[in-house]
């Protein structure tokens, strides 16, 4: 299970980071995020995230999950800018000795990000997202939310 999630995340790297005008980096919060955006425009972009966390621990929480938000722009000052706009997850939770669960979820997305002079973007945004189903015998279906710190390269 853990060769097969590397080789995904690779996969997933290798295919994104050919992209023209797009961010790769990392988004921090709840676990890790494998994070790419796509600039559709100076004002739009598109954002997903391959989720993971408890995957190489012995917590006993896993998930491994798919983010895709679509995201409005605007500057505030120069390199500084916000953003905001639906979000949609889908992912397999579970906690040990019990069945995994596949989630989904519908919410959005809001947050700051500034561009340095470098090819280099800092963002500190929240995802609320409203769950559809189940996540575990623990977490049930309703409000979720993740806080997270991106680092990502500009291409």
């Amino acid at each position: 299970m853990k060769k097969v999630l590397i080789i995904l995340i690779a996969v997933f790297a290798i295919s994104l980071g050919v992209q023209a005008q797009s961010n790769l980096g990392i988004r921090f919060g709840n676990g890790s995020e494998l994070s790419w955006q796509y600039n559709l425009s100076d004002a739009n972009r598109l954002e997903f995230d391959l989720g993971l966390d408890g995957i190489f621990d012995n917590s006993g929480w896993h998930y491994f999950c798919l983010t895709g938000a679509y995201q409005w722009h605007w500057n505030i000052v120069d390199k500084l800018g916000w953003y905001v706009g639906p979000a949609a997850q889908t992912g397999f939770y579970s906690w040990s000795n019990h069945n995994s669960k596949l989630a989904a979820a519908v919410g959005g997305q809001i947050g700051l990000d500034y561009v340095f002079p470098i090819p280099l973007q800092l963002s500190l945004d929240v995802r609320p997202m409203w769950f559809l189903t189940d996540r575990s015998e623990y977490y049930h279906d309703g409000l979720g939310y993740s806080a997270g710190l991106g680092i990502r390269y500009m291409f």
